[in-house]
C-alpha cells in the first residue's frame, strides 16, 4: 500500500484543501539501472540485482536520465530522411496515415493532428494527416468482421496511393495490426516511417526509415516518441512556436510555394 500523508493548504481565508504527500514508504522497487540501451549492448533478461526503494525524486531523476538517454539513441540522419519524406509529400499533396495500439495510438492521433494543423497557417503548408485508430466505426468494423490483423491494413487497402506515406508507431514493434499495416503499405508501394521501441521488433525491417528507441521501458520511448513527434512537426513548420524568426531545417529543403 502506498504511504500517503494528509496536509492542509491554503489561506486562512478560505477552507483549507488535503493535499496528498507520498511518503518513501511502500514505494515499489526501482532499479537504477538504465533501460535504454547503448549501441551494440545486449538486452539483461535477469532481474537487477541493485533493487531498493527510493524516494519519488530519486524514481522521477531515473526517468529523466532513461529519457535523455533515449533521445540520444536517435540517429539524427534517421529523422532528417523521416522529415524529407513528409516534405516531399507535403509538396505532392500526399496523404499520410499513422497507426499505433494503446499509448501508441494516442501518439499516432497527435502526429496526424500535428501534421494536419499545426505545421501551417496556409492549406498548402499542412498535411493531409489521418490517424487510423480514430474512426471508431471503421476500425472495429474491419476487427469484427475479418480479424483483428486486419484493423489498419484493411483501411489501408482502401484509401493508399503509391505516393502516400505510412507511418507506424509502436515500442514492441510486433503488434499484428501494425505489420499488416506495413506489409500492406509494402505491397501498394508507399513508403514507410516507424517510431519504434524495444529491439525494433518485425516492424525494424518492414519500414523504409526507422526512428528507433533501444528501450523496453514503455514510459520512456513513447515519451521520446512524443518529442520527436514535436520535433518534427517544428522542421516541418521551419522553426519552433516560440521563436521570433524562422530556423530552417539542416539539409532540408523547407521553402513552400503556393500551387499553380
Amino acid at each position: 500500500m502506498l504511504g500517503v500523508h494528509r496536509l492542509c493548504s491554503g489561506s486562512s481565508d478560505t477552507k483549507a484543501q488535503p493535499v496528498a504527500v507520498v511518503s518513501e514508504q511502500g514505494l515499489p522497487n526501482v532499479s537504477d539501472e538504465p533501460t535504454v540501451l547503448r549501441s551494440g549492448q545486449a538486452r539483461n533478461n535477469q532481474a537487477p540485482s541493485n533493487h531498493h526503494t527510493r524516494s519519488v525524486t530519486h524514481i522521477y531523476e531515473l526517468f529523466l536520465r532513461d529519457a535523455a538517454n533515449g533521445f540520444d539513441a536517435i540517429d539524427p540522419g534517421a529523422v532528417n530522411q523521416a522529415v524529407a519524406l513528409l516534405h516531399a509529400a507535403r509538396r505532392r499533396r500526399a496523404r499520410v496515415y499513422v497507426m499505433g495500439n494503446g499509448g501508441s495510438a494516442s501518439t499516432a492521433s497527435h502526429m496526424a493532428c500535428d501534421l494536419a494543423k499545426g505545421i501551417g497557417r496556409s492549406r498548402h503548408e499542412r498535411l493531409r494527416a489521418v490517424a487510423l485508430a480514430d474512426n471508431t466505426a471503421l476500425l472495429t468494423a474491419w476487427v469484427n468482421d475479418n480479424g483483428r490483423a486486419q484493423g489498419f491494413s484493411g483501411q489501408l487497402d482502401t484509401l493508399l496511393e503509391p505516393q502516400d506515406i505510412v507511418i507506424a508507431v509502436s515500442v514492441s514493434g510486433t503488434s499484428e495490426n501494425v505489420l499488416a499495416g506495413l506489409d500492406t503499405a509494402r505491397e501498394l508501394g508507399a513508403a514507410t516511417i516507424g517510431l519504434l521501441g524495444s529491439d525494433g521488433g518485425r516492424a525494424l525491417h518492414r519500414v523504409d526509415v526507422a526512428l528507433h528507441v533501444p528501450s523496453w521501458d514503455y514510459g520512456v520511448v513513447e515519451t521520446v516518441h512524443l518529442g520527436l513527434v514535436h520535433a518534427m512537426a517544428n522542421a516541418l513548420r521551419g522553426h519552433p512556436l516560440t521563436a521570433p524568426r524562422a530556423i530552417a531545417a539542416e539539409a532540408v529543403d523547407l521553402a513552400m510555394e503556393p500551387p499553380p
